[in-house]
């Protein structure tokens, strides 16, 4: 089984080597063509593509998968819209292929700039949200990079029933059909294969628990863009307006609870707290919100709040359930969410523009957000379309990882017979 798995990758690998350098030359045109084509394919197998997904989700309940999976699990008539809808502005998206920038002229006489490449093979490991698959296809597609798409076994029917749907676009507007590949298999040994084979992948992105990005950040021989955990933040600063604080601390941590950019903890000013804290604990009592406290934070909600323990700081939840912290100022928090975030996505509420750019220089997280819910840190919010994951790296890419995020640049020169002298 081992031989028949190995060799199954390496065709994958190669079928999208080859089709990847069609898509490097691929007009703009070309790219939006396949891309409708795969709109109308996906269109026309919504009912049998939602129907993939009841069976993924009935397996998953028997199987009692986490709420927070079975939230990214599952497919509504709405998410399938939303999916559309994303392809959508996918294909409205400006095409950075080809892209010339930074031309100059230098003492020789020659003229040299950049322009911007496709990376060539994008190799993606997710779990749950069969979504995903499309959007990273998606973005794959116009960016003109292949790509080899491997998803959790907990949503094997759904993705399968989605890449029929891509399969059928694609060979209706004449793009290499293997220039997206699902991965027909459960087995692990695939992941290993996918991330040991530089020869055919260039770069691999994992999105999905920390076991599964500990083990290809170790184990990878391809360049990786990480997608790690969301613990995300909201400070509540002390000359914060209350009236939006309320909303943007309900809405980031309640508006969905299994994504990675929900408030998992939430820092007030103690200069706030004994106003602030019993009218956002009381909103979150409705929505059912365990709350796990500071001691300040138990002496002004009562002794019902569960003590926070140093783990919870750490803790992203993908639950209802969130950590509560006062804090004696912006320097507290700041050390804070730097010391405990993921570098994911964090927010301050404040009405002082001074301290608000020291929040945004001294925060070290992908997205930095100034009186807005942690909820928008996305790729369709951002106007990227779509995203391929949300990368807490610092090279290549940062955030949401859109279409540039999938390209890198070249270095060209224009001469007219010079020589080096």
């Amino acid at each position: 089984m081992q031989e028949s798995i190995e060799q199954y990758m390496q065709t994958v690998g190669q079928q999208a080597r080859t089709a990847s350098r069609v898509l490097a030359g691929a007009s703009t045109q070309t790219k939006n063509n396949a891309l409708s084509a795969i709109y109308t394919a996906l269109q026309n197998s919504e009912t049998a593509i939602l129907a993939a997904n009841q069976v993924d989700m009935t397996k998953a309940h028997n199987n009692n998968l986490d709420s927070a999976l079975l939230d990214r699990l599952e497919l509504t008539p709405t998410r399938f819209k939303g999916m559309l809808q994303g392809l959508k502005d996918v294909i409205a998206l400006t095409d950075p292929i080809g892209e010339i920038t930074d031309m100059a002229f230098r003492p020789t006489g020659i003229q040299l700039g950049k322009m911007r490449v496709p990376l060539g093979v994008v190799g993606m490991i997710y779990e749950s949200r069969p979504n995903v698959t499309l959007e990273a296809a998606s973005l794959a597609l116009k960016s003109g990079n292949a790509i080899i798409l491997r998803g959790g076994s907990e949503a094997l029917e759904s993705n399968q029933a989605i890449a029929a749907a891509i399969q059928h676009g694609l060979t209706a507007a004449g793009v290499p059909e293997h220039a997206v590949q699902v991965l027909n298999t459960p087995d692990r040994a695939a992941v290993g294969q996918l991330i040991t084979m530089p020869e055919y992948v260039d770069v691999i992105v994992p999105r999905g628990g920390k076991g599964l990005i500990e083990r290809i950040t170790n184990e990878a021989r391809v360049p990786v863009i990480k997608h790690l955990d969301g613990n995300c933040h909201v400070f509540v600063e002390a000359q914060a307006d209350l009236q939006k604080a309320l909303p943007i601390a309900l809405n980031a941590k309640t508006h969905r609870y299994g994504v990675c950019n929900a408030m998992e903890t939430l820092l007030v000013d103690e200069n706030v707290a004994e106003e602030f804290l019993p009218r956002i604990a009381e909103l979150y009592a409705e929505k059912k919100v365990e709350l796990r406290g500071c001691a300040e934070t138990q002496r002004i909600l009562g002794e019902s709040i569960v003590p926070a323990t140093e783990e919870d700081w750490y803790t992203e939840y993908l639950g209802p359930i969130l950590a509560v912290k006062v804090v004696t100022g912006l320097d507290e928090a700041i050390e804070h969410i730097n010391k405990y975030g993921s570098h994911h996505t964090d927010s301050i509420i404040t009405e002082n523009f001074s301290l608000a750019r020291q929040f945004l220089a001294h925060v070290d997280s992908s997205s930095v957000m100034i009186n807005a819910s942690t909820r928008f840190a996305d790729g369709f919010e951002y106007g990227l379309g779509a995203e391929i994951g949300i990368s807490t790296d610092k090279i290549h890419a940062r955030g949401p990882v859109g279409l540039e995020g999938l390209t890198s640049q070249k270095w060209i020169v224009f001469g007219d017979g010079q020589i080096r002298q």
